[in-house]
């Protein structure tokens, strides 16, 4: 997700430095007939952008994840939802 997150920054010309956008991310399993089955993936973001750009960037999270072919894949089988801190430079 981030890489799809970032590619739909770029293509509105917004082009953050590496350090400027971070994903963390969390895996949850659960046990079914004892074998570990993944069922949720929360991907938290932390972005520095330009305070100018904060609205295409609010607009573009929205957006991207129904655009990122993991989490499109992974739809049904596993939740995957995502949160952000968006810090205006």
């Amino acid at each position: 997700m981030l890489g799809t997150l970032n590619g739909a920054l770029e293509v509105r010309g917004i082009r953050l430095a590496p350090e400027d956008i971070v994903a963390d991310v969390e895996g949850r399993n659960e046990l079914e007939d004892g074998i570990p089955l993944l069922k949720e993936i929360v991907v938290h973001y932390r972005l520095r952008v330009p305070a100018d750009a904060r609205e295409t960037v609010d607009r573009t999270l929205e957006r991207h994840q129904s655009k990122c072919p993991t989490a499109r894949s992974l739809e049904g089988a596993v939740q995957v939802r995502w949160t952000a801190d968006i810090e205006e430079v």
